[in-house]
């Protein structure tokens, strides 16, 4: 199993970033705006694709959200969590970090900004909704690209898997808690059924369906198992970028009238970012932890899973949400910003290995 963790952590660390994920913020836009002319031009398909709902999940949007959620969770190794005992200090600041902190804070910087300091200029009936998508977009760590960054910062291969796995694994049980909790403290009414049965949809069931696609692929060998990963990538982003056509054909409007939400609910998310990734990198450092260790560390805290957050949204709140917006927006700036805190972890190297006095 060793043997395994190590060949599928090198094979993952090693794998180059894709066209489709080295441009994912363009695809963004271009969805944005695709999506905002559809919609005021055809608009009635639009809103026959809407009405294709059970249980207030709708049922192109979740065919979508599997396709986009199964090839990455086919990537983690759950055979991996083993690894955590290699590196006990700083799993535990990734876990502090990702479920102590990182949504708390999000939480924090969600009701000042927007129920605050944005409020006079952002349609007062949304706050609410805008500040539920920013909770969503918080409440669970990075799955698939955070193997991006730690390659990018030439990060432990063995820890990334085994702090995916674990964060995984803990995300099947504390994300509708935690949402849960930090919606009822914003006062946000919680629909615990569809909260609920959001989890299952589109955390347990994906999850049992990729692992077992997973053994049988590497019961076939590495090779098939890279190949099949290699060939997955661009379905699962398209059908992200299929997703945010339809979200933003319902969106079109609200955009149209205030074009600066995008820009206003931005800020908390970056300022998300930053404060957990140095948050994360700093505590490492303190803890006495490899370089290799920390970007990893830091870099998970950063970043979002954010196709569940997206798939949450919709389903909690429904497509013209603010949430759903609101989920969107962290699409929209992931690459461009998880870039930059990546030449920040590798720029500073030498600071973090230097000795402490």
């Amino acid at each position: 199993m060793s043997t395994q963790c190590e060949v599928t952590g090198k094979a993952l660390a090693g794998a180059p970033m894709s066209f489709f994920e080295r441009w994912l913020s363009l695809w963004v836009f271009l969805c944005i705006v695709i999506g905002i002319v559809l919609g005021q031009w055809l608009p009635e398909p639009f809103h026959w694709l809407g009405r294709l709902e059970v249980a207030q999940v709708n049922i192109p949007v979740g065919l979508l959200i599997w396709v986009m959620i199964v090839p990455m969770l086919i990537k983690v190794d759950f055979g991996a969590l083993h690894e955590v005992r290699r590196h006990v200090r700083g799993i535990a600041v990734t876990l502090f970090v990702n479920w102590l902190v990182k949504p708390f804070s999000m939480a924090f910087l969600a009701w000042l900004f927007v129920r605050q300091l944005f409020a006079p200029f952002m349609p007062a009936e949304q706050l609410e909704s805008y500040v539920a998508g920013l909770i969503l977009l918080a409440a669970a760590p990075c799955t698939a690209m955070v193997f991006v960054w730690s390659r990018l910062s030439n990060g432990d291969p063995l820890f990334t898997l085994s702090q995916v796995a674990l964060n995984d694994t803990i995300m099947v049980f504390a994300f509708a808690p935690i949402v849960g909790l930090l919606l009822g403290i914003a006062s946000i009414r919680v629909p615990w059924e569809t909260l609920l049965a959001s989890v299952v949809l589109y955390i347990v069931i994906p999850l049992i369906l990729a692992q077992t696609w997973r053994r049988r692929l590497l019961a076939k060998g590495q090779a098939q198992f890279e190949a099949t990963l290699a060939k997955l990538g661009p379905w699962s982003i398209a059908a992200l970028l299929a997703t945010l056509v339809l979200l933003f054909a319902f969106q079109g409007r609200a955009i149209l009238d205030q074009p600066l939400i995008i820009a206003l609910l931005a800020v908390p998310i970056l300022l998300q970012v930053f404060f957990n990734a140095g948050l994360a990198y700093w505590l490492n450092r303190l803890a006495g932890e490899v370089h290799s260790v920390a970007c990893p560390s830091a870099l998970i805290g950063a970043s979002n899973f954010f196709e569940l957050a997206v798939a949450t949204a919709i389903s909690l709140f429904g497509f013209e949400s603010g949430a759903a917006l609101a989920t969107v927006v962290g699409v929209l700036i992931e690459v461009p910003v998880m870039l930059l805190v990546v030449k920040l972890v590798n720029g500073s190297k030498d600071w973090y290995e230097r000795k402490t006095t």
